[in-house]
């Protein structure tokens, strides 16, 4: 009997436990003069465009060169990737559901890429 008392002593600080910084795709840490989002397939912090560069290039859809102008609707198909270039900065777009979302509407990576380059202002 003594050696499960340790065991279940452990058990609610396992079951409630966060996972650790970095385990989860998309997670931002920032700092005061850095912006980083983990990419777990890569195993490897990031800045955010390289971040978006790295999840397009294993994503099924077509890449699109980045850009003002958004591909012609006709020529786009579901799961293509498009950086757009906004005036406040650059957002990644990803084809869902037939129409053009910011890839983190989709992917629910960590909140803070609403905020990041031109992700805020992007529908504007």
């Amino acid at each position: 009997m003594q050696r499960w008392i340790p065991v279940l002593l452990l058990l609610p600080l396992l079951a409630g436990a966060d996972p650790a910084p970095g385990a989860r795709d998309g997670e931002i840490r920032a700092t005061a003069d850095s912006f980083l989002a983990w990419d777990a397939v890569n195993e490897a912090w990031l800045s955010p465009d390289d971040f978006w560069q790295s999840f397009a290039e294993r994503r099924r859809g077509k890449i699109w060169p980045s850009g003002t102008e958004f591909p012609p609707y006709a020529d786009v198909n579901e799961h293509d990737t498009f950086l757009y270039q906004h005036e406040t900065g650059p957002c990644l777009m990803y084809f869902f559901h037939t129409r053009w979302r910011r890839a983190n509407d989709v992917w629910r990576w960590d909140p803070a890429f609403n905020e990041y380059g031109g992700c805020a202002t992007v529908f504007d």
